[in-house]
Parts: C-alpha cells; sequence; structure tokens
C-alpha cells in the first residue's frame, strides 16, 4: 500500500524507522525489536540508507525480508550520494520487481572524509531531481521527502530551505518526514512556513527519545543543528545514570508525542535506533497499546 494512501485514510499516521545491521550477528536482535513493536501496528515502517550508499545492499536485503515476512507496509530510503542515475534506476528496478512501492527520496549524508557536497558523475544535485526521475519513471511509486524543522545545517538562508523543499514537493513528492527536533513549537512554526509557501501534502513529525548520555551526544552529532533545550540539559544533568536519562528522554519525548497529537499532527515518525525499549515505554506512558487508540 502507498503511504500516501495511509495517510488519506488515517487520522494520524505512526511509523518507525530502522538501520541495516552492519554485523551479521544482529540480525536476529533486530527482527526481534520489529516483532516487538509490531502490536503497536505501526502504518508503516521505513529502513535507511548509509552516507554514500554505503548500506545499500543490506538496505535491499532488510526491506525485502520486512516486505516477505511481515504485512507491514515499508518504506526504503534512496540517495543521490555515490550513484549515477543508471544505478539509481537499476536499484528502483529491483525494489520494483521485489513489490516495493514506496521511496523516501533524499540527497543523503556525505561519505566519511568528504568534506563538502559534490555531485556524483552522471547523477543527481538534489534530492528534486531524484523525486522528478522516480516519478517519471517509476509513476506508480509513493515518495516522501525530508523536511528540517529546525533549518538544514547546509542552507543558512531558512527562505532557500524552503523554496528548495517547495521543489521536492512540486516534482512530485507525497508527504514530509521532519528531522529529530525537541521543541514542538520549531515543528509549528515549520509547518506553517511550509503552509505559506503553499505546500499542501502532509508533514511528520520525527521523534527519537534519548536513552543515553553517550547516544544524546552521537545524536547531535548525526542530526546536525538539532537543538538541545536547557530544561531538558538541566534534567539529564540531575539524572545519576543512564538509567535515569532514559527516564527523562522518554518522559520528554511522551509529552511531545501528546502536545503533536493535541494539535492534529498528520503523523509522527519514531527513530528508534534500531530498539523497541524507548518506543514502547513512550506508548506505555500516553497509556495505550497501540497506535490506534492514539487516534480516538
Amino acid at each position: 500500500m502507498l503511504v500516501k494512501d495511509i495517510l488519506d485514510s488515517t487520522k494520524i499516521s505512526f511509523s518507525f524507522e530502522f538501520f541495516p545491521p552492519k554485523l551479521d550477528s544482529d540480525w536476529d536482535n533486530l527482527f526481534q525489536t520489529i516483532a516487538d513493536l509490531m502490536p503497536l501496528k505501526p502504518t508503516c515502517v521505513s529502513v535507511t540508507y548509509g552516507a554514500g550508499g554505503s548500506t545499500r545492499d543490506r538496505t535491499h536485503q532488510l526491506i525485502v525480508r520486512i516486505k516477505q515476512q511481515t504485512d507491514l507496509t515499508v518504506v526504503s530510503h534512496l540517495t543521490c550520494v555515490g550513484s549515477s542515475r543508471d544505478e539509481i534506476r537499476m536499484i528502483l528496478d529491483n525494489y520494483d520487481q521485489s513489490g516495493i512501492e514506496n521511496i523516501l527520496a533524499l540527497r543523503g549524508d556525505l561519505p566519511r572524509g568528504q568534506a563538502q557536497w559534490l555531485q556524483p558523475e552522471k547523477g543527481f544535485a538534489f534530492a528534486a531531481e531524484l523525486v522528478a526521475f522516480i516519478k517519471k519513471y517509476f509513476p506508480h511509486m509513493g515518495i516522501g521527502v525530508a523536511g528540517f524543522p529546525e533549518g538544514h545545517p547546509e542552507t543558512q538562508n531558512r527562505l532557500k530551505e524552503i523554496d528548495f523543499l517547495k521543489a521536492k514537493v512540486d516534482a512530485g513528492a507525497d508527504y514530509i518526514v521532519s528531522q529529530l527536533f525537541f521543541e514542538n513549537h520549531d515543528f509549528f512554526d515549520f509547518c506553517e512556513r511550509c503552509e505559506l509557501a503553499g505546500i499542501r501534502v502532509p508533514i511528520l513529525a520525527g521523534i527519537m527519545p534519548i536513552t543515553t548520555r553517550q547516544g544524546m551526544v552521537r545524536m547531535a552529532e548525526l542530526a546536525a543543528g538539532a537543538r538541545l533545550p536547557a530544561s531538558l540539559l538541566k534534567a539529564i544533568s540531575r539524572a545519576t545514570t543512564d538509567d535515569y536519562v532514559e527516564k527523562v528522554g522518554v518522559h520528554w519525548a511522551t509529552e511531545q508525542v501528546r502536545d503533536l497529537i493535541d494539535h492534529n499532527v498528520r503523523g509522527i515518525h519514531f527513530y528508534t535506533l534500531n530498539k523497541a525499549r524507548a518506543t514502547l515505554k513512550i506508548y506505555e506512558s500516553l497509556g495505550v497499546t497501540d497506535s490506534d487508540q492514539l487516534t480516538g
């Protein structure tokens, strides 16, 4: 099922993101996580694509396995980095033949050691070009794109940032998934600016609970520009162990989700980091056992 059709038929979407395991020994743990989260009845799940296409084969392997072994709607990330147009078309052909019909089209993170963005030879310069390519050659596929409530780290001009996002939507994107954020005000402001720019597609809010101090630092590195509010940092500074850090992080994320639901957000996208515990605790704190109860 296409994600855009799911969004058209549901009041609020709840989705989870996973990444391909680096080690073969981690596959069973990941599928245990997926099994633990399935009772929450997500509307879809997505699988990331490593910087420079570094996880291409494992991404495809995980996507197909989820498709074959579960009844989940699955979305594959696809990036411009490190691939020519012919290579991108080959990847999309493989997905199409495997019954994968949803793509999250991204420019992608820079490969390790590369300081600035370089357009791949015979490749795409921007995600909008990738969206247009998918729309032209695979018009039956659904397409999502990324949005940045706190601003894209490489685009200082916030007006241009929204213009770039609108270009992706105008090229054929069906919905937007936001980068993680910790202040809902930033997300609501982002949605209003999208509305002013004429962007009318659904926008899903990206939520990633902090569970350890080390994870918080890593999160800030991965999501360049992510703003950690002083009140959240103060609460974490009072935590004596990572168990208490997780309690703080889950509580903060739970309040974010509650507020987003109260403001009729179109969807919430949980960045799970391949772990079920924090997401399960958020649902538990909200007093529900599956996503259906959150839309009531």
